[in-house]
C-alpha cells in the first residue's frame, strides 16, 4: 500500500472520537459489521488511554469481551498498572496495528477519546526525545515547589502550551517543561496549526455530539453506576498489582478517588462527587481538543453507521 494508491481502492483508517460517554464504541461496532456485510473487513484499534491497562475495566468503561460482536480488538489489556502507557509508547503500536490491518485488505476504526493519542496516530508529527536527567530534576522540583510553581514555569517559557495543559496533569506539566529544557517546542498540549494526515486520502474522522445537559446527566449517572458495579473492588484488587507504583494509572478519574475512600480519606459520596465533577470536566477538554480537528465530521449520537457509508 503506497499514497499513489487510489484512495477508493486503499483501506481506510476511520476514527470514531468524543467526549466521554457519547457512545464511540457502540458506532465502532456497528460500523464494523456493516463494514463486514459489505465485504471490506474491519477491526477496531483502542485509543483511550486507560483502557491499554490490564484489570482497569469498571472504571473505564470497557467492553467486555462478550459484547465486541466477534470484531477483533487491538491495544486493550496490554500494559500492567504499575507500567507507563505515554503516548511516545503508544503511537509506533497503533500505528503498527493499523498496518497490519489494512495489510490484510481491511479497514482500520481507531475508537477513543484520549486527545493527545489520536492525534498521535492520525496526524504526521514525530515526538521529541527524553532526557532522563532532566525529568528526574523536574520530578524533584515538583515534590519540593509543588506542581503550581512548575506550570507558572510553563506559563512564562511557552504561554500557548500553558494555556492547554491540564494544569492539574503532573506528567503533562513535566513532559512540557522536560521537552523545552532540550531546546525543542512543546508537543504534548498543542496539535500544530496545519496538521497533515498520516494517511491523507484514506482517513475519516468522525465526532459524536452529546448536548451538555444530556451528556451532564449521562456522566453523573455512569459514575453511580461504575460504585454500584463493583470500582471500589476492583481498585482494591489493582492495588495488589501495583497500582499505586504506576504513573498513569493511578491517577485515572475515579481510581484515585477509590483509593482515597478505600483509605478513609473520602467518604463514598465524596468520591463519588469529585469523580463525577472531574469527569464532567474533562468531557469539556475532550470537545474542545476535537473541535480543532479540520477534518471532523460531527454528528449527534447516536449516530447511524449506515449514514457513514452514504455519505
Amino acid at each position: 500500500m503506497t499514497d499513489s494508491t487510489p484512495a477508493r481502492s486503499r483501506p481506510r483508517l476511520w476514527a470514531i472520537v468524543g467526549a466521554t460517554g457519547t457512545g464511540k464504541s457502540d458506532l465502532a461496532l456497528d460500523l464494523a459489521e456493516l463494514l463486514q456485510v459489505r465485504g471490506t473487513p474491519a477491526e477496531i484499534v483502542n485509543a483511550d488511554a486507560m483502557q491499554l491497562y490490564s484489570g482497569m475495566d469498571i472504571g473505564t468503561a470497557k467492553l467486555p469481551l462478550a459484547e465486541r460482536r466477534g470484531i477483533p480488538h487491538h491495544l486493550f489489556d496490554v500494559r500492567e498498572v504499575d507500567q507507563e502507557a505515554a503516548v511516545a509508547w503508544y503511537q509506533p503500536r497503533a500505528r503498527q496495528a493499523i498496518h497490519d490491518i489494512q495489510a490484510r485488505g481491511g479497514d482500520a476504526i481507531l475508537v477513543g477519546g484520549s486527545g493527545l493519542y489520536v492525534s498521535s496516530v492520525i496526524y504526521d508529527f514525530a515526538f521529541p526525545p527524553r532526557d532522563p536527567a532532566v525529568r528526574e530534576q523536574l520530578h524533584r522540583e515538583l515534590e519540593r515547589d509543588g506542581l503550581d510553581a512548575l506550570m507558572a514555569r510553563l506559563r512564562a517559557l511557552d504561554p500557548a502550551t500553558a494555556d492547554r495543559v491540564d494544569p492539574r496533569n503532573e506528567r503533562r506539566v513535566v513532559r512540557a517543561l522536560e521537552v523545552l529544557a532540550q531546546g525543542g517546542a512543546t508537543h504534548g498540549a498543542i496539535l500544530p496549526e496545519r496538521p497533515a494526515l498520516w494517511q491523507p486520502g484514506a482517513t475519516r474522522v468522525v465526532g459524536l455530539h452529546v448536548d451538555r445537559p444530556v451528556l451532564t446527566e449521562r456522566l453523573d449517572a455512569r459514575v453511580e453506576r461504575m460504585w454500584r458495579d463493583g470500582l471500589v473492588e476492583e481498585v482494591a484488587q489493582l492495588r495488589t498489582r501495583g497500582l499505586e507504583n504506576g504513573t498513569t494509572a493511578r491517577r485515572a478519574i475515579g481510581y484515585a478517588h477509590a483509593l482515597a475512600q478505600i483509605d478513609g480519606r473520602l467518604t463514598r459520596d465524596e468520591a463519588v462527587a469529585e469523580t463525577q465533577a472531574l469527569t464532567r470536566r474533562y468531557a469539556r477538554r475532550q470537545v474542545s481538543w476535537f473541535k480543532r480537528y479540520p477534518e471532523i465530521e460531527w454528528r449527534d449520537a447516536p449516530a447511524d453507521a449506515e449514514t457513514l457509508l452514504t455519505h
